[in-house]
């Protein structure tokens, strides 16, 4: 299956609508390529703000609830902002992809690009390996 950047930034786009977001009213949209297919999520506030859960940990936890194994790049998206995951997502992030693990950030028609190593070089472990 090939899935091409536009088409995970454009999954990520569909998925922003269908945010919750009253209380920041930032909506955010992630769409994650796994070996399995493309899984979609959008962020989900609470009054509650702790409990608020980000697009990118929603369609994480969809992918790996379906059996998906591999990770290879995630689009993020927001009509509001330019919404580079947070340390949380990365951190999940880091717990089932790899260093090489690509992230499309993309507000308002601008896109970068990113590895997870550029985004937290000095991620969370229990591995003693250095």
């Amino acid at each position: 299956m090939k899935v091409l950047p536009g088409d995970l930034i454009l999954a990520a786009r569909k998925a922003a609508e269908k945010a919750y977001a009253p209380y920041s009213k930032v909506k955010v949209g992630a769409a994650l390529l796994t070996d399995i297919g493309v899984f979609t999520a959008a962020n989900i506030e609470n009054a509650s703000y702790s409990l608020t859960m980000c697009a990118e940990r929603i369609a994480i936890f969809k992918a790996i609830n379906n059996g998906a194994k591999e990770f290879m790049a995630m689009a993020v998206h927001s009509p509001n902002l330019f919404p580079v995951p947070c340390g949380a997502c990365l951190q999940v992030m880091a717990e089932f992809a790899g260093e090489d693990f690509v992230i499309i950030v993309d507000g308002a028609g601008m896109s970068e690009e990113y590895t997870l190593r550029e985004l937290l070089p000095k991620r969370f472990s229990l591995s003693i390996e250095k």
